[in-house]
């Protein structure tokens, strides 16, 4: 795609992918970037490199509201052009870092349903996934659904969908 057909994105900015784990939010960043001749960034991989641990060994050990700070920052701090961007699922719970995404570019939120999501998540303390106190992951993504949405400047459901069609999608609604 050549830059000057770039609607809604520029050629300065960046697409960010939002969703819940297990969305395809980091098979997409790369398709994407692979198509518009970007770069793909991982905010999970920047956050390890960033603490020089993994997530959830940070998880462990920052706690929570430790975790979602670092997180913030991180993400708060990003400064990239020509950029697709695959976030964590928790980013959504950090205002600084969804400014910051969406002063780049468009969000796009990579929609998946319950059952889909419970059975792509697996064991969640693997992938080092934001549950806060006393919430069951049902709960969880109830509870993240409308953030996303409202964040978002184009939904677009990526379960029963090949990876290809999603990207496809996303690149009509954000060149459009």
């Amino acid at each position: 795609m050549q830059p000057a057909l770039l609607g809604r994105i520029s050629d300065e900015g960046c697409v960010s992918l939002i969703g819940m784990a297990g969305a395809g939010k980091t098979t997409l960043a790369s398709l994407l970037a692979r198509r518009l001749g970007w770069a793909s960034l991982d905010t999970d991989r920047l956050i390890e490199a960033t603490a020089g641990a993994s997530l959830p060994a940070l998880l462990d050990r920052l706690g929570l509201e430790g975790f979602l700070r670092l997180e913030e920052d991180v993400v708060a701090g990003l400064g990239v052009k020509r950029c697709v961007v695959a976030t964590g699922g928790s980013v959504i719970y950090a205002p600084r870092a969804v400014a910051r995404l969406k002063a780049c570019g468009p969000l796009v939120f990579l929609s998946i349903d319950l059952d889909t999501f419970l059975a792509r998540l697996g064991d969640p303390g693997q992938r080092a996934f934001v549950v806060p106190a006393g919430m069951t992951l049902p709960e969880v993504f109830a509870e993240r659904q409308p953030l996303y949405a409202a964040a978002a400047d184009l939904t677009v459901t990526s379960c029963g969908v090949s990876p290809e069609a999603c990207a496809a999608q996303i690149l009509e609604g954000i060149v459009s």
